[in-house]
């Protein structure tokens, strides 16, 4: 490979070849300059309510002096657990000034899981949203919070509307269920008593951890992956980069479907799309088709992110061909493979190119991207970030040439610092600045990257990495249960699904006991699709338990 750096001759024009990680010292340096910068523009928009980057200043300087004063200290860690509603980035905001390191939590997670991250992470205080404080009532008195505060879906949205829309979720959809948790605040109430003291932004070091982002493993152990201020502002400073040749600072509107708690949408949406002045409207319930929609209609979208399952469940929507797509010129899709069929009809119904990134959540999580003018290669996973270096390499470890099969390694300031606490986690993947990502692909000649295989085995559902150990180590906890095998099946709305083979040591037990364990004990994008019974599993001679053999005849029934 004479080249290291072969993709360099194929970014587009405007799009460097390295991004200054020294510009800012700290994610709050850079989020300083754009709250004052914008302070009359509006920054999010949920549900028809706007919160200016003046009152996002403001707001979340409050809370951060609240947090204080409630004597968390800066390197402590706060939980933040809700879907996208105003309150999310006003808690970042004002937790990161205040110097504490953020844990985003999955709304959805069982008791079982939030008491591992939580556990894990040392969390000390926490934001929640009324819809799953009863979980959290479940394990708290196991874990180290003694700070919580208690939102609801309507707290930001004005006295009106807000009660309104309270009253819905609480009496008619019936979606809080009952809790006590004594000593709880609300969020305005934090934000009010804030303005009693005085906050200086907490200066920090680019080489401090700000992020636990927690993920799984080969092992199924979920752990937090360390990001530090240099990790999160050079990926935010790679996107913005890369996204350049199209942006306008100031002017741009953006659809945010994605849960700011993801990855994805944490760094693009929430502090790269951010820190341009773009307006993000922020979608609470994606699954709501027709609140994605409604934006089309009172905003002029410019750019949107997504996931394919939801790129394809609009395009099944009889209603969304019909929206006005007139300024949207960029859409990103990530987490998950965005399918080709789904590229094409997107760009045939919208008129606009729907361009595939790859990343992890140890990379910040962008790594590449397809260029945002169109001229990508759907298929590919795209062009290395500026400042990235990707390459293949054999099971030693040594690089491979261009068209070679082997795996991705990734090294860049966006690459994390490791796994917290779990240092032996940390060397498997991480060598000499390289990090192995486990899956399997090759290099085009022009420097493209394409995904052909997954090392692990990892389950991707619907964007959400779902790791079969987790699965069996709860199933084989079922009384009924004497073996079990968790591995990933097509399928054409989520991409993968989750089907386990069971060995019964009770002949009594059901699919629908299965299901309903499963249920009881894992977020519902975990939860198997499909349940088979066997007499026994494929093993090696040492008894390991072959899910690859399992796999391979599921794709055999496709054949």
């Amino acid at each position: 490979m004479s080249d290291p750096r072969p993709w360099l001759a194929t970014y587009p024009k405007g799009v460097p070849a390295n991004i200054d990680v020294e510009a800012y010292p700290s994610v709050v340096a850079l989020l300083d300059e754009i709250l004052k910068k914008y302070a009359k523009k509006p920054a999010f928009s949920n549900m028809g309510k706007e919160v200016t980057f003046g009152e996002v200043d403001r707001y979340s300087r409050q809370f951060g002096a609240y947090l204080r004063s409630r004597g968390l200290e800066p390197g402590d860690r706060i939980a933040l657990m809700m879907p996208n509603l105003l309150q999310y980035p006003i808690a970042l905001f004002g937790a990161l000034r205040a110097g504490l390191v953020l844990v985003n939590t999955n709304p959805l997670y069982k008791p079982r899981e939030m008491l591992h991250q939580f556990t894990d992470s040392g969390v000390k205080a926490i934001v929640i949203c009324e819809n799953f404080a009863s979980s959290l009532e479940k394990v708290l008195h196991e874990t180290p919070i003694k700070t919580v505060i208690v939102t609801s879906i309507g707290e930001m949205l004005g006295p009106v509307k807000g009660a309104i829309v309270n009253f819905v979720v609480r009496r008619i959809k019936r979606m809080v269920p009952k809790y006590h948790i004594p000593n709880t605040a609300s969020f305005l109430d934090a934000i009010r008593q804030g303005k009693k003291f005085s906050l200086t932004d907490h200066a920090g070091h680019p080489d401090d951890v700000i992020a636990l982002q927690y993920t799984g493993g080969t092992t199924g152990v979920s752990k937090g992956a360390m990001l530090s201020n240099r990790n999160l502002v050079a990926n935010l400073l790679q996107i913005r980069a890369i996204m350049s040749p199209v942006l306008k600072e100031g002017e741009e509107v953006v659809l945010s479907p994605l849960p700011l708690y993801h990855s994805f949408a944490f760094t693009v949406n929430c502090l790269a799309l951010m820190s341009i002045g773009s307006l993000s409207v922020l979608i609470t319930n994606p699954r709501d088709l027709k609140s994605v929609m409604e934006p089309f209609k009172k905003y002029n979208i410019t750019l949107m992110t997504g996931v394919n399952t939801l790129f394809n469940a609009l395009l099944n929507h009889p209603d969304f061909a019909s929206c006005n797509f007139s300024k949207l010129k960029l859409v990103v899709g990530g987490g998950m493979a965005v399918q080709r069929a789904v590229a094409e009809k997107w760009h045939k119904v919208t008129g606009c190119p729907l361009t595939e990134g790859y990343g992890l959540t140890e990379t910040s999580p962008v790594a590449s991207v397809n260029p945002v003018d169109g001229s990508g290669k759907l298929g590919t996973i795209g062009l290395p970030a500026p400042s990235t270096d990707m390459r293949i390499v054999d099971e030693m470890g040594n690089p491979l040439k261009v068209t070679e099969v082997g795996e991705i390694q990734i090294k860049g300031p966006q690459v994390m610092k490791g796994y917290y606490n779990r240092p032996d986690e940390t060397d498997k993947i991480l060598k000499d600045g390289w990090l192995s990502t486990g899956d399997i692909g090759f290099m085009h000649e022009d420097g493209y990257f394409q995904i052909v295989d997954r090392k692990k085995d990892m389950i991707l559902v619907s964007g959400f990495n779902v790791y079969p150990n987790e699965i069996e180590e709860v199933l084989v906890g079922h009384p009924k249960v004497l073996e079990v095998a968790a591995i990933g099946v097509p399928d054409p709305k989520s991409d993968e699904v989750v089907k386990v083979f069971i060995v019964k040591k009770d002949d009594s037990l059901t699919t629908e006991e299965v299901l309903a364990y499963c249920r009881e004990n894992l977020t519902n994008y975990k939860v198997p699709k499909h349940v088979e019974f066997r007499k026994e599993l494929p093993k090696t001679n040492v008894g390991k338990i072959l899910r690859r053999e399992l796999r391979d005849e599921e794709l055999k029934k496709l054949q």
